[in-house]
C-alpha cells in the first residue's frame, strides 16, 4: 500500500512536469507568432506603467494609495493596482530595475501560465483524475482562446487572478475531503481576491458556492460544507478591505455599482459553445470589431468536443455525484456569457467564456483519466467524426467567408484525434495524453499567427530608457489634450506621436506627473469637466474648458489644479498655436516635438509645490507647512471666516481638522476639496487628510479572517492528530472471547 501510494506521488510529480514544460513550449510557440503577444494593450498601456508607478513609489518608502496629481486616475484604492497583493508588490518591485518591459511582462506572464496550468491540474487529480489528462487539461486552459487572446495578452488582473482561483478550488475541493487543510484555501483565495479586479472576486464566489453544493451532494455531510464554507468566508473577509473603498466610492464613479442592463456587447449566444473545437472557429457576437470576431475568442481545446466519444458513459454515470460541483459550475458560467450585458461593476460577460472553458475542461479530462475508453473504436470513431461536422457545420454558419479555413481545421482535428485514439490503442495512454498536449503548441502558434497584426496593440514602445529619452523633459504638473483615436497607425512610434505624447498610463514610464491616466473607474464629475475619457483622450471642447472660470471661484481649471504646462495634440487643436497664449500663459516651442504638440507653460513658472496644495483662498491668509500626497497642513488665519481651496479631487474619504476639532468639507464644481475657516481663527492648524472609504472596517474584518483561520486550522490539526493515533491495546482478560469472535466471523 505505501509503495503504491509513492508510486502514485511520483506519477504525479512526473505529470505535473509534463504540464509545465507543455504549457513552456506552448508559449514559446505564441512568441515565436508574435514576440509582443504578451505585451499588448491593457499591458503595455495601463499594466505595466502601474508596476513601475508602484515600485518607484514603494522603493521610496511611499504606499501610493493616492496620487493627487494624477487627478481622474490617481485614486489606486479603486483601480488595478493590487497594492494589498503580496505578489503583485514584488512584480511592482522588480519593475523598477527592468528596461524592457515587454520582456518583462512577457517573464512574468509566462510564471503566471505555469502557476495557471499547474493549478488546473491539480483541481483534475483533487477529483480523483489520472495524472496524465489532468496534465492535459493543464497544458490546454491557458491557450483557450479567450484566455489566450485577452487575458493572457491584455488583462493582466483577469489573468493573474485566475491563476490564484484554480489553486483555491484545487485546494478547497482536497479540504472537504479531508486530505488537506484550510490554510491553502485561505491563501489562495485572498490572493484571487487582492488582485484588485472584480471578475476573479465574483467568479470565485460562485466557483466556490457550486463546490460546496457539490461536495454535499457527493458526501450528504454537512460538517465537511461548513468547514469549507467557513475558511471560505474568513478569506472573504480578508478580501474585504480591496473592495470596500471601490464599493464606498462608486457613486462619484463613471462605472457605477447597480445598474443592471443587457445591451448585447460582448454577450455570447450559447451556441458558439459548438465551437469549442475548432481551432479556426471565429464566433459570431457583437464586440469592438462588429459582428463576427477576428479572434477565436470561444475555442477551449481541440479535443474536448470529439473526445467525448471516447468516454464510457455508463461507468461515468456512477460518477455524477462527485463531480456536481464542476458540472453545476460550468452550467451557470454558461449561463452568465449570455448576459446581462452589464451588471453594476460587471460588464461584458464575454469575459467569463474562461471559466466555462475550465469547468469543461475539468469535467472532460477527469472522465478522460477514469472511463476513458478505445474499445470499439469504429463505432466511437464514427461519433467523433459527426461532432467534427457538427464543429464544422457551426463554424463555417458564425463565419462563412472562412469556410476554407474551418475545412482545414477540421481535417487536422480528425486526423490528430485518429493518430491519438492509435496511439491509445497501441501504446498506451501516457503517449496519447502527450500528443494531445503536445498539439496544444502548434494550434496555439497558428491560431496566433492568423491574427497578425492583432487588432487590441497600441503599439507602445518597451524601452523605458528610450522612451525617456524621445519624450521632452517635462518637470511638474502636466496636462495635456488630445484624442489617442487620431494617431494614425504608421505613426505610433517613438519618432512619430509616441515621443511627444503621452496617452493611457504612458506617462508613468517616463516617471513624469501627467493629468489622468488609464482607468475604467475615473472620477464621473471631474471627467465631464474636462471631457476627459478613461485614455487620458479628450474631447474638441477641453481646451476652452480648462481656461475657462469656474462659476464658484472665478478661477479656471487649471489655476485650481495647479498646472505647471498644458499640452496640446496638434491633430485636436491644429490652429492653437496661431492664436494668443491665454493670460498669464504663453507658448514655449520644443523642438523635434513641433509636429505633434504645441505647449503652453505659466509666464511665472511652475506653481505645483509652490503653496502646498492650496489652489484657492477666499477671506483665508493659508501657509502650507506639510504636504504628502494623503494629507495637507495649513497654518491658517480667518478674522471673518472664509474658504480654501485645494488640488485636490473630491473622493470620498476626505476628512478635515481645525486644531483638533472636526470640520466639514465640501466640494467646489463637485470636484476639488474645499474647507470652511470659521471667523476668528487665528494661527489655526488645519489639517486635511484622506484615507481609503471603509479602511478601518476593512482592517477589523482582515483581522476576524484571520482570527477565524486559526481557528479552523487548530480544529483541522486537532482532528488529524486524533486520526493519526494508533488505536489502543486490548486488555489482556478477553483474548479468548476476541478468538472466538474471530473464528466465528472469519
Amino acid at each position: 500500500m505505501a509503495d503504491g501510494r509513492a508510486e502514485n506521488r511520483r506519477d504525479v510529480f512526473r505529470w505535473g512536469l509534463v504540464c509545465a514544460a507543455g504549457v513552456l513550449a506552448a508559449y514559446l510557440a505564441v512568441l515565436l507568432a508574435n514576440s509582443r503577444h504578451f505585451y499588448t494593450d491593457d499591458t503595455e498601456a495601463q499594466y505595466a506603467p502601474l508596476w513601475v508607478m508602484t515600485g518607484r513609489a514603494l522603493r521610496e518608502g511611499r504606499f501610493p494609495v493616492l496620487v493627487p496629481e494624477h487627478w481622474l486616475a490617481g485614486n489606486y484604492a479603486i483601480e488595478e493596482a493590487g497594492l494589498l497583493n503580496p505578489p503583485q508588490l514584488l512584480i511592482d518591485l522588480l519593475a523598477v530595475s527592468v528596461d524592457d518591459l515587454a520582456l518583462y511582462a512577457t517573464a512574468v506572464k509566462l510564471l503566471v501560465a505555469i502557476v495557471l496550468g499547474l493549478g488546473v491540474h491539480r483541481v483534475c487529480l483533487a477529483y480523483g483524475g489520472h495524472p496524465a489528462w489532468s496534465a492535459v487539461a493543464g497544458v490546454a486552459f491557458p491557450f483557450s482562446g479567450f484566455l489566450l487572446f485577452f487575458d493572457a495578452a491584455s488583462w493582466m488582473t483577469a489573468f493573474t487572478g485566475t491563476a490564484w482561483l484554480v489553486h483555491a478550488w484545487a485546494s478547497g475541493v482536497r479540504y472537504a475531503r479531508g486530505r488537506g487543510g484550510p490554510v491553502p484555501v485561505f491563501v489562495f483565495l485572498y490572493l484571487t481576491l487582492s488582485v484588485q479586479y472584480v471578475f476573479p472576486a465574483v467568479e470565485a464566489g460562485v466557483l466556490f458556492a457550486t463546490v460546496l453544493v457539490g461536495e454535499f451532494v457527493y458526501r450528504r455531510e454537512w460538517a465537511p460544507v461548513i468547514r469549507l464554507a467557513f475558511v471560505a468566508g474568513c478569506a472573504a473577509l480578508a478580501g474585504l478591505a480591496t473592495y470596500l473603498p471601490s464599493l464606498l466610492t462608486a457613486d462619484v464613479t463613471w462605472r457605477g455599482a447597480s445598474e443592471i442592463r443587457n445591451d448585447q456587447f460582448l454577450a455570447v449566444p450559447w451556441s458558439e459553445s459548438l465551437n469549442a473545437s475548432l481551432p479556426s472557429t471565429l464566433p459570431a457576437f457583437t464586440s469592438w470589431w462588429g459582428y463576427v470576431q477576428p479572434l477565436p475568442m470561444v475555442y477551449i481545446a481541440w479535443f474536448l468536443v470529439p473526445v467525448l466519444a471516447f468516454i464510457d458513459w455508463k461507468r461515468a454515470a456512477g460518477a455524477a455525484r462527485e463531480l456536481s460541483g464542476p458540472a453545476l459550475f460550468a452550467v451557470l458560467t454558461l449561463l452568465w456569457t449570455a448576459g446581462p450585458g452589464t451588471m453594476g461593476p460587471l460588464r461584458w460577460p464575454a469575459r467569463v467564456l474562461p471559466m466555462v472553458g475550465l469547468a469543461l475542461l475539468v469535467l472532460v479530462c477527469v472522465l478522460l483519466g477514469r472511463f476513458g475508453t478505445v474499445a470499439g473504436s469504429r463505432r466511437r470513431g464514427i461519433a467523433a467524426g459527426l461532432l467534427v461536422l457538427l464543429l464544422l457545420a457551426r463554424s463555417a454558419a458564425a463565419a462563412p467567408e472562412a469556410v476554407l479555413a474551418h475545412l482545414v481545421a477540421a481535417a487536422g482535428v480528425g486526423v490528430l484525434g485518429g493518430v491519438v485514439v492509435w496511439l491509445g490503442r497501441t501504446r498506451g495512454r501516457a503517449a496519447a495524453c502527450l500528443l494531445t498536449l503536445a498539439a496544444v503548441a502548434p494550434i496555439a502558434y497558428l491560431q496566433v499567427h492568423a491574427a497578425q497584426p492583432t487588432p487590441m496593440s497600441w503599439n507602445l514602445p518597451a524601452k523605458r530608457s528610450e522612451m525617456k529619452a524621445a519624450f521632452p523633459d517635462f518637470p511638474g504638473t502636466t496636462l495635456q489634450l488630445g484624442d489617442r483615436a487620431l494617431i494614425a497607425p504608421a505613426e505610433r512610434t517613438l519618432d512619430g506621436a509616441y515621443g511627444s505624447l503621452a496617452f493611457g498610463n504612458y506617462a508613468k514610464n517616463l516617471e513624469v506627473d501627467y493629468v489622468g491616466g488609464y482607468t475604467p473607474n475615473g472620477h464621473f464629475y471631474f471627467g465631464h469637466l474636462l471631457c476627459m475619457r478613461w485614455d487620458v483622450s479628450v474631447c474638441p471642447d477641453a481646451y476652452r474648458r480648462a481656461f475657462a472660470p469656474e462659476p464658484e471661484t472665478g478661477r479656471s481649471l487649471v489655476d485650481l489644479m495647479l498646472v505647471d504646462r498644458v499640452v496640446l495634440q496638434r491633430a485636436l487643436f491644429p490652429d492653437a498655436r496661431e492664436q494668443p497664449a491665454p493670460p498669464g500663459w504663453k507658448w514655449v516651442d520644443y523642438p523635434g516635438h513641433e509636429q505633434y504638440i504645441a505647449v503652453l507653460e505659466r509666464e511665472t513658472g511652475p506653481v505645483s509645490g509652490r503653496s502646498g496644495r492650496v489652489a484657492h483662498t477666499e477671506g483665508v491668509t493659508a501657509a502650507a507647512s506639510a504636504e504628502s500626497d494623503t494629507t495637507s497642513r495649513v497654518r491658517v488665519d480667518s478674522p471673518a471666516g472664509g474658504r480654501i481651496v485645494f488640488a485636490r479631487l473630491g473622493w470620498p474619504g476626505y476628512r478635515a481638522h481645525l486644531d483638533g476639532r472636526q470640520i466639514p468639507i465640501d466640494v467646489v464644481a463637485n470636484s476639488f476639496v474645499a474647507v470652511d475657516i470659521p471667523s476668528g481663527t487665528r494661527a489655526g492648524d488645519l489639517e486635511l487628510t484622506w484615507r481609503p472609504p471603509g479602511w478601518k472596517i476593512g482592517a477589523a474584518l482582515a483581522v476576524a479572517g484571520l482570527f477565524g483561520l486559526g481557528i479552523l486550522e487548530a480544529e483541522h490539526r486537532r482532528r488529524r492528530r486524533h486520526r493519526a493515533r494508533p488505536p489502543a491495546s486490548p486488555p489482556a482478560e478477553p483474548v479468548a472471547a476476541e478468538h472466538d469472535l474471530v473464528a466465528a466471523h472469519p
